[in-house]
């Protein structure tokens, strides 16, 4: 069996020394992707650590709770490397066997999104790495056959004290806590995350972060929004921080999606191998924190929460389990903790920052971006906070990147501004609402509009006469081609009118005529729309047995309009020759004069 470092520690708590170890076991054995680097700790190859640019602590998916910290054993999994599925592994069947319920959410999910977003370029790998760290894999496969835990996985009351300070947001709905939030279920999503992030893995109609089908999926939607793709090295690493906020984490979880990336097996569901040790947690494997009871009310939690982030009750002591920082005793049972305002708690209200009138046609970007500014009661503006912009109502627009929910940290003056909206193809208004992260205060909506798509000039494509013989066809067909400003207007609605006159735009009834699916004359044609090129290709015309001249008109969706003359007339009659201004020899039939019959034996005659 090679070597198992490492157990399930506060962000941050493993050893140097240890990872040290393990690194160097790995670049040792070339792990593709990872280097060594920040004081021997595995990063992403061509990724440089900036703090700077690291996500706040709980603008994440766990709100930077606590995670195993344990790396992968120093040797591969035998046989020789592979990234073949089913490659069976001998010497390390606790570290590179996946229970098979979890290993299939995972490729499941894989699966999905290389449908729903092939650009990410999602390996499964990650998501079994990322499972892996945040709850050994559900708890060694601790799961029934649809993929739900059969225990709740809840990380720490997420109350300040050593992590995050996460108000309660989901009235104890999904973590049985309704005074601060936990981290829930076998990718730990915190509940105010999986309320914009959850998905229906295993199409049972729920979302349920407890299931693993479901949370499988939605970390990988999640990992991909912003239109990361996870095969460059740096958007991986801007995926990975999002999820928890520290570079022990990143350097965990990549070495994990390495190690599984040179094989593993999928093992039965229950037998996969856990850290005996957790902080604060019970004896059952494969818990996070605390394990509970699903609550049977929303709003009451069926235990008590932890008086330390370990939820011990005893002293804490640095590096062991249980542990924060602390050397104090910590307060009796009954006491809660009382940690100093954060930013957010600060926060009255959002004021809007003199967003314009939000209007796009369909299938735009909006030009114009929502910004709003976190206050105080006085009005005094509240930087480094998290804004939450959602897009609601019946709309199929987006921010960039497709999704419908967008977090930005407000800057030093407390103005956060969502990223770009991308108008979809459904009209109408819609509604983006601009939340404080962690609060319960309003919140501050703005309406969008999109518009149909439009055109403002048509032009035929072509300058050939239409004309045809009573009771003919058309030999040409009518294309036109329409703009918006100048640009190729695409998709624009359009309606085709034989008209009366130019003065009449009611439906003539006579002269040319389209035919319909039953071959019957039309004069009106609606429901048409121009092609990804701006062009417009009508039917074919026919005209009946009346004469002269008639209009066509094509209008369109922003009020461009061209009339088109069309002309039925008889065909010219050719004149008859007359033989009596003619030669009375052709030159090439070798006829004589004189044995020509006489005009009066033709029977033709010059008289009237």
């Amino acid at each position: 069996m090679a070597a198992h470092f490492g157990r399930r520690l506060y962000k941050g708590a493993a050893t140097t020394a240890v990872a040290a170890v393990a690194v160097a076991a790995l670049s040792a054995s070339e792990a593709p992707g990872v280097t060594v680097e920040d004081q021997g700790r595995p990063t992403t190859a061509g990724a440089t650590p900036t703090p700077d640019q690291q996500p706040p602590a709980g603008d994440t998916a766990t709100g930077n709770s606590h995670y195993y910290t344990a790396l992968p054993p120093l040797n591969s999994p035998s046989p020789a490397p592979s990234t073949a599925v089913g490659v069976p592994v001998t010497d390390t069947p606790s570290e590179a066997g996946i229970p098979a319920t979890v290993l299939a959410a995972y490729k499941k999910a894989e699966a999905e999104l290389r449908t729903a977003k092939p650009g990410c370029n999602l390996p499964w790998q990650l998501l079994a790495a990322i499972g892996k760290v945040e709850s050994g894999h559900a708890g060694g496969g601790r799961v029934t056959a649809d993929g739900t835990t059969i225990t709740p996985i809840l990380g720490p009351a997420l109350n300040g004290v050593g992590f995050a300070h996460i108000s309660d947001t989901d009235h104890g709905a999904y973590d049985g806590d309704s005074t601060y939030d936990r981290a829930v279920g076998p990718m730990q999503f915190i509940p105010s995350t999986w309320k914009w992030a959850g998905r229906d893995g295993n199409g049972d109609g729920k979302k349920d972060p407890d299931n693993v089908y479901d949370a499988a999926l939605a970390t990988g939607h999640y990992l991909c929004r912003f239109g990361w793709d996870l095969s460059d090295a740096r958007d991986l690493r801007s995926a990975i921080l999002s999820y928890n906020a520290s570079q022990d984490y990143l350097n965990t979880v990549l070495s994990w999606m390495e190690y599984y990336r040179r094989g593993t097996h999928s093992i039965p569901d229950g037998t996969g191998a856990v850290p005996s040790e957790r902080p604060g947690a019970g004896s059952t494997p494969g818990t996070s924190g605390t394990t509970t009871s699903r609550p049977s009310s929303p709003s009451v939690p069926t235990t008590d929460r932890p008086s330390t982030p370990g939820g011990t009750g005893k002293p804490s002591t640095p590096g062991k389990p249980g542990g924060g920082t602390s050397t104090s005793p910590t307060p009796p049972p009954s006491s809660k903790p009382t940690p100093p305002p954060s930013r957010t708690d600060i926060v009255d209200h959002l004021e809007d920052v003199g967003t314009p009138k939000l209007t796009a046609m369909a299938g735009d970007a909006f030009t114009q971006k929502i910004s709003a500014r976190a206050e105080t009661k006085t009005g005094k503006s509240v930087a480094k906070v998290r804004v939450r912009f959602v897009i609601t109502g019946d709309t199929d627009a987006a921010f960039t990147g497709g999704e419908k929910v967008a977090t930005v940290v407000t800057d030093d003056s407390g103005v956060a501004v969502a990223p770009a909206l991308q108008a979809g193809e459904k009209t109408g208004a819609f509604t983006v609402r601009a939340l404080v992260v962690g609060r319960t205060t309003p919140g501050l909506d703005y309406t969008a509009t999109v518009t149909e798509r439009a055109a403002d000039a048509l032009a035929r494509t072509g300058d050939t006469p239409l004309t045809c013989v009573p009771g003919g066809e058309f030999a040409d067909q009518v294309e036109v081609k329409a703009t918006y400003k100048g640009a190729v207007a695409d998709k624009v609605a359009a309606t085709a009118t034989l008209i009366k006159s130019a003065d009449d735009a009611t439906e003539n009834t006579k002269g040319p005529y389209f035919k319909d699916a039953d071959g019957k004359p039309v004069r009106t044609l609606t429901d048409l729309h121009t092609d990804a090129k701006g062009l417009l290709k009508l039917p074919k015309l026919y005209a009946d047995d009346t004469t002269g001249t008639f209009l066509l008109r094509v209008t369109t969706a922003g009020g461009a309009t061209l009339t088109v003359e069309l002309k039925v007339a008889p065909a010219d009659a050719s004149p008859s020759p007359n033989p009596s201004q003619g030669e009375s020899q052709s030159p090439d039939t070798g006829t004589d004069p004189s044995t020509a019959p006489s005009p009066s034996a033709t029977g033709s005659s010059t008289s009237s």
